[in-house]
């Protein structure tokens, strides 16, 4: 599917992502959340976190899961956005959202949301889209609670000794769920 662009700039290009996208969906993963070259957006998690944020073998694990979709968002041939969607009893869930960081702040995100969420009602009928977001990442839970989701409340700790989520700099990071109806 396409997407409208901006004026004078070319449109996205949403596909399911496939084998050959992996080591692109990593790199563009990282750079959204780790290092210095992710404080070039507003979504770095540098302060929280160091070590990654996923791997090749993760990324795969979503491509090859027949219950998710990697979804991408492409211009000009460059993978420059992405999202996971799970399948769940009457829902599924959102994650691994990465935008490159040059681009944060231009509207990729929220079309690349909408996709999201125009594709788990359509493929799966999907009643609702859930997602766990770092508690202590106030402007980033703002931007969604912008975008109809709501919190929870419902907490779930940080895999805290699990290298393959990051190297924690704070010993009281906590997920928080998110959850929007989507409402034809």
């Amino acid at each position: 599917m396409n997407d409208a662009a901006q004026p004078g700039e070319p449109p996205l290009i949403f596909r399911r992502a496939v084998e050959s996208d992996i080591a692109a969906l990593t790199e563009l993963v990282e750079s959204a959340y780790r290092g210095e070259a992710s404080r070039a957006g507003w979504t770095t998690e540098a302060d929280l976190l160091d070590g990654q944020r996923t791997d090749p073998e993760g990324v795969a694990g979503v491509v090859r899961d027949p219950k998710s979709i990697m979804l991408l968002a492409e211009r000009d041939g460059t993978v420059v956005a992405c999202c996971q969607l799970e399948r769940h009893d009457q829902g599924a869930y959102f994650g691994l959202f990465a935008v490159s960081p040059l681009l944060q702040g231009g509207g990729v995100g929220r079309r690349v949301l909408a996709e999201a969420e125009r594709t788990v009602r359509a493929e799966w009928g999907a009643e609702r889209l859930r997602m766990q977001v770092i508690r202590q990442r106030a402007d980033l839970i703002a931007w969604y609670e912008r975008r109809g989701y709501t919190r929870t409340g419902e907490l779930s700790p940080f895999p805290y000794g699990d290298e393959r989520f990051g190297v924690p700099r704070r010993s009281d990071l906590v997920f928080e769920l998110l959850v929007k109806p989507l409402d034809e």
